[in-house]
C-alpha cells in the first residue's frame, strides 16, 4: 500500500485513521472496529463490504 495514499484514506464510518495490514490485504480502523479489503491494489471503502475486527485484532493495533 502506497504510504501517500494511506495517509489520504480514512474510515468512511468514523473518519478515523487506517492501518495497513499487509498479511491480510486489509485496512483496519480501530475506531470503528472494521477491516476494509484491498482487492488488486484497490481499497474497497464500503462499510457494507467491511468485516468486523475481533477484540484481539483491535488490541494488536494499540
Amino acid at each position: 500500500m502506497d504510504k501517500k495514499l494511506l495517509n489520504c484514506l480514512v474510515c468512511p464510518q468514523t473518519g478515523g485513521h487506517l492501518h495497513w495490514v499487509e498479511a491480510q490485504s486489509e485496512l483496519w480502523c480501530p475506531a470503528s472496529g472494521l477491516a476494509y479489503p484491498v482487492k488488486n491494489g484497490v481499497a474497497v471503502m464500503l462499510v457494507e463490504r467491511a468485516r468486523t475486527l475481533s477484540l484481539n485484532e483491535i488490541e494488536s493495533l494499540r
